[in-house]
């Protein structure tokens, strides 16, 4: 089929699938004319490799992760990439919500500003609660990600 079926049918622009076709994660065919003939199996190759992007997958983590032949899965290797896809993740949403929760609590801080004194003289105190290292930094458990929920906003003298 030609690029312009072929992007009709996953939705995709041509020059994205020329891109992938050069990221060799798509293997093409050249007609005598020069146009480029795509399998069918081209739709489902797409398809996978975009939805591996949307789950966090980079390019070079999908060229590893689809075999030569579509038929050729390997199974464990897959299983494993996969696993490892979401322990990445799940780091990644830790450090989040351990950055969320540092900032909350540096809002708190700038609004829990003393009676009588000016910005930028809060500003100076909070900077020195940060360099002494008296600003909370809170360390969640790990799997602990309840402060990533915008709803869990903590709010100066509430507890």
């Amino acid at each position: 089929m030609k690029i312009g079926e072929l992007a009709r049918r996953t939705g995709l622009v041509a020059s994205r699938i020329r891109f992938y076709e050069e990221a060799g994660l798509l293997v093409v065919q050249r007609q005598a004319n020069g146009y480029r003939d795509y399998p069918e199996q081209a739709v489902l190759l797409l398809e996978l490799i975009t939805g591996a992007q949307r789950a966090g997958f980079s390019l070079e983590e999908i060229r590893t992760l689809l075999p030569p032949d579509m038929g050729q899965w390997q199974h464990d290797a897959l299983i494993t990439m996969l696993q490892q896809k979401v322990a990445d993740i799940e780091a990644l949403q830790l450090r989040l919500a351990q950055s969320r929760a540092h900032l909350l609590a540096l809002i708190e801080d700038i609004q829990a500003r003393p009676e009588g004194i000016d910005c930028a003289a809060n500003s100076r105190r909070v900077l020195d609660r940060v360099q002494r290292g008296e600003l909370a930094r809170p360390t969640l458990a790990a799997g602990d990600t309840a402060l990533l929920r915008p709803d869990r906003r903590r709010r100066a003298g509430s507890s």
